[in-house]
């Protein structure tokens, strides 16, 4: 079923689909989001956030999303909860299906689809997700104050969550699958001179171990090449093996970098097609914050609104 032309649709709900949605809609654009599979994005599998401006107390990331919902229907936003499954740019107005068999079409598009953080496949993984377990340093931190902490990966990233997590924890242990790290050699010099890091190499995580009501109570390492386990205790575990970008549907039509993020003609969060704009973790490798999303988010949707402007 084809519907209206929208002036402004977005492809996700999370801060930078959501924030965008807010701008464009008291901007009188009567915009519409397509929600995803993953309606509210990261923060929804989020508990304590107390980082984001505003809340003197923390609010959880579900109650946050809400409100940020709401907010954006209160001026006229339309939320749906739909997937896009494809997507035509090639014609304008742009044409989007979704997995309800939908087709909508839009004058102009916010691809605010996020990244999704990569697990470890645990059983226990998603169900302690916010319960000790965590695929953001810098947003947890600092509730590790004094507890002993695994980090797990061998990149950058893992380095950068190790140093910083040092701050709080007591002891931050590294667990990488092989002897040798993949990070830069700066950054593993500075891991390896911080007394608090310690290092369980040629070891995997194959269980972690505690209860939503108690939280973390450690982990179990494997030595691939003996099959060998051991016992770790620990109260935080934080995976650091990447993310990917939630860009599939748009490949071979938006230009990404080698990972899959999305390009975007900075300051601006223009896309390469006139009309498509990208906002949040789509196309942000670097800070992947709910308070960073929401920045972009808003820039995308003015930068929607003065596109439109300017074909009036």
């Amino acid at each position: 079923m084809t519907q209206l032309v929208s002036k402004v649709l977005i492809l996700g709900s999370g801060p930078a689909g959501l924030t965008a949605a807010l701008y464009a809609a008291r901007a009188d654009l009567s915009p519409l989001i397509l929600e995803g599979s993953e309606p509210g994005g990261q923060l929804t599998i989020t508990t304590d956030v107390e980082n984001y401006p505003g809340f003197v107390n923390g609010i959880m990331g579900p109650d946050l999303i809400d409100k940020m919902r709401d907010q954006a229907k209160r001026f006229g936003a339309e939320a749906k909860f739909e997937t896009g499954t494809s997507v035509d740019l090639e014609q304008h107005p742009f044409v989007i299906e979704t997995d309800s068999g939908a087709e909508y079409r839009c004058e102009s598009l916010i691809v605010a689809t996020g990244a999704t953080a990569k697990l470890l496949g645990l059983a226990d993984e998603l169900r302690l997700m916010g319960h000790g377990v965590s695929a953001c340093a810098t947003c947890d931190g600092f509730f590790f104050r004094d507890k002993e902490i695994v980090v797990i990966g061998g990149g950058d990233t893992a380095m950068e969550e190790a140093l910083f997590l040092t701050k709080f924890g007591s002891k931050v242990t590294v667990v990488h699958r092989r002897e040798e790290l993949r990070a830069s050699r700066i950054m593993e010099d500075r891991a390896k001179a911080n007394p608090k890091i310690e290092w369980a190499l040629n070891r995997i995580v194959v269980a972690i171990h505690g209860s939503e009501d108690s939280g973390v109570r450690g982990v179990t390492l494997e030595d691939p090449s003996t099959g060998q386990t051991e016992e770790l205790a620990c109260q935080g575990v934080f995976t650091a093996i990447g993310h990917t970008p939630n860009t599939d549907l748009f490949r071979g039509v938006l230009e990404t970098d080698d990972v899959g993020y999305l390009r975007v003609q900075h300051p601006s969060t223009r896309t390469n097609v006139e009309g498509v704009f990208a906002a949040g973790d789509v196309m942000d490798p670097h800070y992947r914050q709910a308070i960073t999303a929401a920045g972009s988010g808003c820039q995308a949707a003015i930068d929607a609104e003065r596109w439109l402007e300017e074909r009036a």
